[in-house]
């Protein structure tokens, strides 16, 4: 009789386990940011005539997400601060000066994920912290999944298109030059657009 008893509770608790249990655990993975498909693009306006659009050429990442449960558990990107480049070679040797990047004090750029909110469809926020010029402040950008499937040629391994935007104040990281006369703008438009490789 108890053995009868033990084996109903045994059974009973099996199926409620079974009910609440997701149809596959999570499982977050590791995404490679691919170099070759990783652009970073700017956009300042210039004494209100038009705006000064430039890249940064050498950059790299990597972060572990689930995209059934879309939770972001971790993120790093890493910019070389003197491959800023807007065409034209006296600007980006200021670029790199003191007035804005410093890039020899200052060589890299570094952006911690540390948040990732999921919104409608394919989009969310994407909360971290961004060290430039030493100084470490809080930044939000606005994220969009274009595509998460097998790459159709070269490697075939399943790859996520990211897209991503955001707008920084550049005094907030100490860089006033020419702020103050509004000759160049203290709003810094970023884009990104990368694709990241499972591995």
């Amino acid at each position: 009789m108890n053995t009868l008893r033990f084996s109903s509770k045994l059974l009973f608790a099996l199926l409620l386990s079974a009910a609440g249990m997701p149809a596959a655990l999570a499982a977050p993975q590791t995404y490679e940011i691919d170099p070759e498909h990783f652009s970073i693009g700017f956009q300042v306006q210039h004494v209100g005539y038009a705006s000064v659009i430039g890249l940064f050429l050498e950059a790299g990442g990597q972060f572990v997400y689930d995209e059934d449960t879309r939770q972001l558990s971790s993120g790093r990107v890493v910019v070389a601060a003197d491959s800023v480049f807007t065409n034209h070679k006296k600007r980006d040797g200021h670029l790199r000066d003191r007035d804005f990047l410093q890039a020899k004090r200052y060589p890299e750029i570094v952006f911690e994920a540390s948040k990732f909110t999921p919104g409608e469809n394919s989009t969310g926020k994407l909360e971290g912290m961004l060290t430039l010029r030493g100084e470490t402040r809080p930044v939000v950008l606005d994220v969009t999944l274009n595509k998460a499937a097998s790459y159709p040629f070269g490697h075939r391994k399943h790859t996520l298109g990211i897209s991503a935007r955001t707008t920084l104040l550049r005094s907030e990281w100490g860089m006033t030059y020419a702020v103050k006369d509004d000759m160049v703008s203290d709003q810094v438009e970023m884009r990104f657009e990368l694709e990241a490789v499972r591995q």
